[in-house]
């Protein structure tokens, strides 16, 4: 399977890591698709290495090949994981002013989110209109867990 994982800017990213690493060692062909601020969190050698693909970032690199194009619409499968608040308000608005985002304007494939940010802005109404409306364009959500919140006390984030 075709599989493009999206990685947004938030600490949980790391444990995306594993994630494709589990998916590549389960045989699958793995693209990972990190927003600039992603990398801030894991690097892009991490990430090749990991995949065994190598990253791009920008809707400007590869323009032959299309790739801002090519990866939405070769996917059988994509996932956003870690998916900030900022990412998931971007994919109800339609905003593609990144990779991910142009990415998943160019997908017919399932599309699944695993939220991820602290328990205020996961309970804000901004958020959770936003869940709505990914929801009811079919898009998969995940969680978000419940557990230990970066600076301190516990939530679902």
């Amino acid at each position: 399977m075709f599989v493009v994982v999206g990685v947004s800017g938030g600490i949980a990213a790391y444990k995306t890591v594993q994630l494709v690493r589990a998916l590549v060692g389960g045989g699958h062909e793995v693209h990972v698709v990190p927003t600039d601020d992603a990398l801030r969190f894991v690097g892009t050698a991490t990430w090749e290495a990991i995949s065994r693909n190598p990253v791009t970032t920008s809707v400007h690199d590869d323009v032959a090949e299309v790739r801002h194009v090519a990866l939405g619409t070769k996917a059988d499968l994509v996932i956003v994981a870690p998916a900030t608040a900022n990412t998931l308000a971007k994919m109800a608005a339609g905003i593609a002013d990144n990779l991910l985002g142009v990415t998943l304007l160019a997908t017919t494939a399932p599309v699944v989110v695993a939220p991820a940010m602290h328990t205020a802005m996961w309970d804000h109404a901004a958020t959770q209109a936003n869940i709505a409306t990914l929801r009811a364009r079919g898009v998969i959500i995940v969680g978000p867990a419940d557990g230990a919140l970066t600076g301190g006390g516990r939530g679902a984030g």
